[in-house]
């Protein structure tokens, strides 16, 4: 396959009523920029019309829209992955699917990746548009972030990255994928730009606070120990403060003897050690029980259709299988 500018990945969740929208936006915004494009919208496991919507943009324009399925709903960034692997343009940006991402600011992204000779920019909202709640959420993952990747950058999902850090992650098979943690793993030429942020046109979002906190846990546990080291600090912490009150106590002993021991400060000891005791079982607990399930290889995704002009109606694409119809670069190798 011949290479093309700008590639536009979307994961599509539950969206039907905004897609022509969608489309057509972004037909004006690429067209207006003057490159090449793709436009890759992956659905997600939808439960309303976002596939018939697809396969109507498909057969309308089918010289720049790719419609996948997948089987059902794997999530935001297995969806990206599912994206990228059918992707071949130089840059590839990625955004959401419900226009709080303007296309119109996709030249602002490739603006800045080709002057500055960056990687990976993201764009960075100039305020952000959703409740408090999702708004909280998100400064959370992002204070783990930099917590784990010791970088100041806001990572968003509005984001464009150029093909060769791309190839670095698509050998990624996993099931607990963070897009963001795995090309942190492979660049420091990160920066970003100031964009705007719309409220969503229809609906609700479907990647709410419990995903979001999802999202946090698989940053923590995918690309960090730093959990592990909490539960080992606080067990020497504890460790530390049990010696010392016991000498303290047999200094009072000696000193001028003891009285009887309270009920409450027993029961209290009890529950603390306890509670960080089983906290420590359970984020062990937590990675031994993502280590099965990728050992036993929970698929990253599984496609039902891909609907493009070169691969016509295309079927049974698994994430851990060679794809059946590929358009990009590489063979798959999830």
């Amino acid at each position: 396959m011949s290479a093309i500018d700008v590639s536009i990945v979307i994961p599509v969740y539950n969206s039907a009523a905004m897609l022509p929208a969608l489309h057509a936006r972004l037909q004006t915004a690429l067209s207006a920029i003057g490159k090449s494009y793709e436009i890759i919208l992956v659905d997600d496991g939808s439960g309303d019309g976002s596939w018939t919507a697809l396969k109507q943009l498909s057969q309308r324009d089918p010289d720049h829209v790719v419609a996948i399925q997948l089987m059902r709903n794997f999530g935001q960034h297995n969806a990206l992955m599912c994206g990228f692997r059918q992707a071949r343009g130089r840059y590839t940006v990625t955004m959401d699917d419900d226009l709080q991402h303007p296309p119109e600011e996709i030249g602002k992204l490739l603006s800045a990746i080709e002057s500055q000779d960056l990687d990976l920019v993201y764009g960075a909202y100039d305020q952000k548009r959703h409740g408090s709640a999702k708004n909280f959420a998100s400064r959370l993952v992002n204070v783990f972030y930099r917590l784990v990747f010791q970088t100041t950058v806001t990572v968003t999902a509005f984001r464009i990255l150029r093909r060769e850090l791309l190839e670095t992650i698509l050998s990624y098979s996993l099931n607990f994928t963070y897009i963001d943690g795995l090309l942190a793993w492979n660049t420091r030429r990160v920066g970003e730009v100031t964009v705007e942020h719309h409220p969503r046109a229809v609906g609700r979002s479907g990647y709410r606070f419990g995903k979001l906190l999802t999202l946090a846990l698989n940053l923590f546990t995918n690309f960090s120990l730093l959990p592990l080291q909490f539960v080992s600090f606080c067990g020497v912490s504890a460790a530390v403060i049990g010696f010392v009150l016991g000498l303290f106590y047999f200094y009072q002993h000696l000193a001028s003897g003891i009285t009887v021991p309270g009920y409450a400060s027993t029961i209290v000891s009890i529950l603390v050690l306890g509670g960080l005791q089983l906290l420590g079982l359970g984020i062990m607990g937590e990675y031994v029980g993502r280590l099965h399930l990728n050992v036993n290889r929970k698929p990253q995704y599984s496609v039902r259709n891909i609907l493009s002009a070169e691969c016509g109606d295309s079927s049974g694409e698994s994430g851990d299988q060679h794809a059946q119809c590929h358009r990009g670069f590489r063979s798959q190798a999830a």
